[in-house]
């Protein structure tokens, strides 16, 4: 099933995404904890590409059985280290496996390669050729607290309706930890024009190391309220991983209730997480 049609449900939606093994020693490990988190039936589950596409047989893979679960998968796709006939061949491949769903996105640009030597400089670029290509419903990224590489958030908001307007159908957010930055996001970007819905990531944290990591990439902004739980019970591992899931929960919870339809959890390949996170909604999205 189309993520348009799924999202559009009366009652609230929830997604999980997973990322595929960078090697084969890690394969068999990495594609069970995916179909652990398939088994809990999820609306979709999205299924990420490794930089410069060096995952790209294993994303289709994993979203092909993710499939044969009953669940609908989307296929990231970059296309920073990808020319129009490779493009073109991943789109007939994923095709064949019956996958109905793309995430378009650029990728990150290698060290010492320059935008001009690509056939698709911008996300916006791969949405239109994936919409010439047909039949997939397209969905693209979105950064409430900017994109890192824009200068400002209205170049950014300016960039993100040429994507829309390329071909995407739908948006998943960048993470993030305060909903209000999210709401003025959405306000922002309604404003502009852009009327495609957006589907919330949220990324239940469970370690200290991670949400370091996390900032350092993404200039992700922490309240000082998340500071303090990370604080206070970072040094322990079950309590951190306890309340990094009771966070997260209260942040979809509150995006529901303010009429957000989906959310999207970045599951880290956890299926103990995504079983919590769902069992704490169950009532909900029931």
């Amino acid at each position: 099933m189309k993520i348009s049609e799924i999202i559009n449900k009366n009652s609230p939606a929830l997604s999980f995404e997973v990322f595929p093994p960078k090697n084969s020693e890690s394969y068999e490990s990495i594609t069970n904890s995916a179909l652990e988190i398939a088994k809990l039936n999820p609306d979709f589950m999205s299924v990420t590409y490794g930089a410069g596409g060096t995952t790209g047989s294993y994303t289709i893979d994993i979203a092909e059985k993710i499939l044969a679960c009953g669940v609908s998968p989307v296929a990231h796709l970059t296309c920073v280290c990808s020319g129009r006939d490779k493009i073109r061949e991943t789109l007939s491949q994923i095709r064949e496996k019956g996958i109905e769903n793309i995430l378009a996105l650029r990728g990150d640009m290698p060290e010492g390669m320059s935008e001009k030597s690509l056939d698709f400089e911008h996300a916006s670029d791969l949405a239109a050729e994936i919409k010439d290509f047909g039949g997939f419903c397209i969905g693209g990224a979105c950064y409430p607290e900017g994109h890192p590489e824009s200068s400002n958030q209205a170049e950014d908001i300016r960039n993100l309706k040429l994507k829309v307007d390329a071909g995407c159908e739908f948006l998943t957010t960048q993470m993030f930890f305060d909903n209000n930055i999210l709401y003025n996001f959405l306000y922002k970007i309604r404003e502009a024009g852009i009327t495609v819905p957006v589907i919330p990531g949220i990324m239940p944290v469970t370690n200290p190391a991670q949400i370091k990591r996390i900032c350092s990439l993404s200039g992700t902004i922490l309240p000082r309220r998340f500071i303090q739980i990370v604080d206070r019970f970072g040094s322990n591992p079950k309590a951190m991983k306890q309340a990094g899931i009771a966070y997260a929960t209260e942040q979809i919870i509150d995006l529901y209730a303010n009429g957000i339809n989906a959310v999207h959890v970045y599951s880290m390949n956890k299926p103990d997480v995504a079983a919590q996170i769902q069992s704490n909604l169950k009532d909900i999205i029931a």
